[in-house]
């Protein structure tokens, strides 16, 4: 038995059918099936039924995959923990929130990069949470206080957001004004809550799944958003628009990291400088 088979098992389980095991793989069905019928006959038991519209665990597969995770989370811990041991050498993989990644963050980490050449720097811009224990990142700044048991993380700081438009909205009065925001995608966001029932029955004029979406039609005169300061502070198109009552959100910026890399030299090195920037903006966020 090999860990590559438990692998495949619970990618197999996980998905439910072997297209789905093959796209978390990266591989063909063909070779998803090759193994697991492989590791079938190794143990000498069936493992799933093959059904034409997918692969259900049998009851002993069904008794296996509990042992096969943890089994996962052993593999996972050894390749932390000896990632961890190398210095300023090797990758860092960062899951950051798209827009704040690509508009304020990475600008500042390619400069301080400089300091440490060894060291690559693997940016994955998502709004979804990355799961750490699965290594599918190093190090993550979310935008909400993380729960997980198991995960170290600290606040570095806090993101504002205030209404932005372009200065012809302040010559219409409020119950002529337009919005620009989020589209149902991202309709939990708490500045996307925050700015509907601010609106109340007044209209949105373009709705969006990303933030440069928003921030573009609202330089373009399109209406009224709620922006945060790293994307539109010392933006002469736009101007803060005051309102009674006001409209503002704060979001905390958290960063997190598994306990088995935290130690390593490299990741140190590069919260720290996550931290050393959100820190250096301060109100400028």
């Amino acid at each position: 038995m090999q860990w590559d088979d438990i692998r495949y098992f619970l990618a197999a389980a996980r998905g439910g059918s072997l297209s789905a095991a093959a796209r978390t793989l990266g591989v063909q069905h063909s070779t998803v099936a090759r193994r697991i019928d492989a590791m079938e006959q190794t143990l000498g038991v069936r493992l799933f039924d093959r059904l034409p519209r997918g692969w259900p665990l049998t009851e002993e597969g069904e008794r296996l995959i509990e042992r096969a995770a943890r089994i996962e989370e052993e593999a996972q811990a050894f390749e932390r923990a000896s990632r961890g041991a190398s210095a300023l050498h090797g990758t860092v993989r960062l899951s950051l929130p798209p827009v704040f990644g690509s508009h304020f963050l990475v600008p500042r980490l390619a400069a301080m990069r400089r300091a440490w050449p060894g060291v690559q720097l693997d940016i994955v811009g998502e709004s979804r949470v990355a799961n750490l224990f699965r290594r599918e990142a190093d190090l993550a700044v979310r935008l909400t206080r993380p729960h997980e048991p198991g995960l170290a993380s600290r606040r570095l700081g806090t993101i504002r957001f205030a209404l932005r438009a372009t200065p012809e909205w302040l010559t219409r009065p409020p119950s002529e004004w337009m919005f620009v925001g989020y589209n149902e995608v991202l309709a939990d966001a708490p500045q996307q809550q925050r700015l509907v029932q601010f609106a109340g029955d007044r209209p949105f004029a373009l709705v969006a799944n990303d933030l440069v979406s928003i921030y573009r039609a609202c330089r373009a005169g399109a209406g009224i958003g709620l922006l945060p300061g790293f994307i539109a502070n010392g933006d002469d198109a736009l101007t803060v628009l005051d309102s009674d009552p006001p409209c503002d959100v704060e979001r905390e910026i958290w960063l997190v990291v598994h306990p088995d890399v935290r130690r390593s030299p490299r990741v140190q090195t590069v919260a720290d400088a996550i931290a050393q920037a959100v820190h250096e903006a301060g109100q400028t966020l």
